[in-house]
């Protein structure tokens, strides 16, 4: 389960860089227009970066604390840990999964945006 952590925690690490980069994008875009009509996308994108800041800070919380249960749980017994199977964690699994397919979903639109305001 360690591993698998360490490598959500690094997705999820990749799509906060990305969501900065598209941030930045947006507030570049908002300097330029002045459009009611381009405004408005812009007001819908910063509230999807925020909505989907929030879900990141979930995430990483939630793995985090499931992390810390495993190492309590070998901490307080190691040689039963030797010899289960460690905890599964399928809410995380599909709440990881969820999430790149929003945030997936939501540079998709933000680009075409993108393309239609450059």
């Amino acid at each position: 389960m360690h591993q698998e952590h360490t490598e959500w925690l690094n997705k999820l690490s990749f799509y906060q860089d990305e969501l900065e980069i598209m941030k930045n994008r947006l507030a570049e875009i908002a300097q330029k227009y002045t459009s009611n009509d381009v405004l408005a996308q812009v007001e819908h994108f910063q509230n999807q970066f925020i909505v989907q800041d929030e879900q990141l800070d979930i995430l990483k919380h939630n793995i985090n604390e499931h992390e810390e249960y495993l190492q309590q749980r070998i901490n307080e017994n190691q040689v039963a840990a030797d010899r289960q199977t460690s905890s599964d964690s399928p809410q995380i699994r599909e709440s990881v999964a969820s999430f790149e397919r929003i945030f997936n979903g939501l540079r998709q639109e933000f680009n075409q945006f993108l393309t239609r305001t450059m």
